[in-house]
């Protein structure tokens, strides 16, 4: 069962003997296609998920910023006019965040508030993005200034580049700020046009968490990145977003091998995602299953970015005969998973989805059929604040 507004504002009411001013929520999400193009310029093809993160808050005369983290029960404090590194952990992306948004000029008023999430950390699902962007609509009720959602998550994603110190693309903070329920949204990481995409009818799409962790900071994602931008130089382009396949087949000697299969990936990826968006329009979920399926093979094999236990979960999620395709998401080497299935099928491919899967690798997963949401949100006295 998914975690609930009235979750942590009992949580707050415990602790201060009265009820939340402002309850916010921002959400996770699950990426159907377009993994590693979001810092390449290119396109992707998010959705907002029913699981988030939200913060209940009310403001403080004192101008400090105290925070009470339910999941970690630890709580952090600090002065946003004096922010300064002191400890790893949660705590550092409410700072980053502050810090982002005092730079950028927005006064900031004290607030004092508990969070509470159920988006898997170190699942692919963003959970630090929902952090992130929570966080950002708590500043916005406490210090009175408007919500901008795309200013919002551009913000939220200085914060964990410059802050935190993950070198991440703009899609995880965007669709947590924008999504819209019913709908995966298309997202050209360029210019950040949004095109909001209807699900196909009797279509689900389904999470399938691994149970396998990966730290993204210390991951091999930054050396990626670094090789995307290198062979951009080599095209003399600013992205690889400007290479089309038939360039990179025809030039394909300005890349050493290594750098050439890390291009192929992300520009076919960009490729598919376009594809992808149009299958979708038309209804058409066979063929958004098959580039799935595609990218799956693309990231394996030219990203380098899959592993034993997603590849065995893909495979046991293809067996279903309700699957129309399914693929890795997040940045890889552990994680989740995405499916595309028949909705009338959901109990029964997770039943045996995660019986095959436990079967292979001897790990418990968690699989769960999940529904597109709006973006964030703020709650205060029972009403949705747009």
């Amino acid at each position: 069962m998914s975690l609930e507004r009235s979750d942590v504002a009992g949580i707050f009411q415990k602790r201060f003997q009265r009820a939340p001013r402002w309850t916010v929520r921002a959400p996770g999400r699950v990426n159907l296609i377009g993994e590693h193009t979001d810092y390449n310029d290119g396109f992707v093809l998010p959705l907002a998920i029913d699981r988030a993160i939200w913060i209940a808050l009310e403001p403080c005369s004192d101008g400090r910023v105290a925070v009470y983290s339910a999941d970690f029960d630890q709580s952090g404090e600090f002065a946003p006019e004096q922010l300064k590194h002191e400890q790893a952990g949660w705590i550092e992306y409410v700072k980053g965040v502050a810090w982002s948004l005092r730079d950028a000029g927005y006064p900031l008023a004290g607030w004092q508030g508990v969070v509470q999430g159920d988006v898997p950390r170190g699942a692919g699902l963003s959970s630090s993005a929902a952090l992130e962007v929570a966080t950002a609509r708590a500043f916005a009720a406490a210090s009175g200034w408007e919500w901008e959602p795309v200013k919002m998550a551009k913000l939220g994603q200085r914060a964990e580049n410059n802050w935190v110190g993950v070198n991440c693309g703009i899609m995880d903070q965007l669709i947590s700020a924008t999504g819209r329920a019913g709908h995966a949204v298309l997202i050209d990481c360029r210019s950040l046009e949004l095109a909001p995409v209807p699900f196909p009818q009797g279509i689900s799409v389904a999470i399938l968490d691994t149970a396998t962790r990966r730290g993204l900071v210390d991951s091999e994602y930054n050396q990626r990145r670094a090789c995307c931008e290198a062979a951009a130089k080599a095209f003399g382009v600013r992205a690889l977003r400007d290479v089309d396949s038939a360039r990179l087949h025809g030039e394909a000697g300005r890349l050493d091998e290594v750098t050439e299969r890390r291009a192929r990936h992300v520009i076919s990826e960009n490729e598919r995602t376009l594809a992808a968006a149009e299958a979708m329009r038309r209804g058409d979920a066979p063929t958004l299953g098959r580039l799935m399926n595609a990218s799956h093979e693309s990231l394996d094999g030219d990203y380098q970015v899959s592993s034993p236990a997603l590849n065995a979960m893909v495979e046991s999620a293809r067996a279903h005969p309700a699957c129309y395709g399914a693929r890795m998401t997040g940045a890889g080497f552990g994680g989740c998973a995405v499916a595309l299935l028949d909705a009338a099928a959901g109990d029964d491919f997770a039943r045996r989805v995660a019986a095959g899967y436990q079967a292979k690798t001897g790990h418990t997963p968690a699989v769960y059929v999940c529904q597109a949401t709006n973006g964030a949100e703020v709650f205060s006295g029972g009403a949705i604040r747009g």
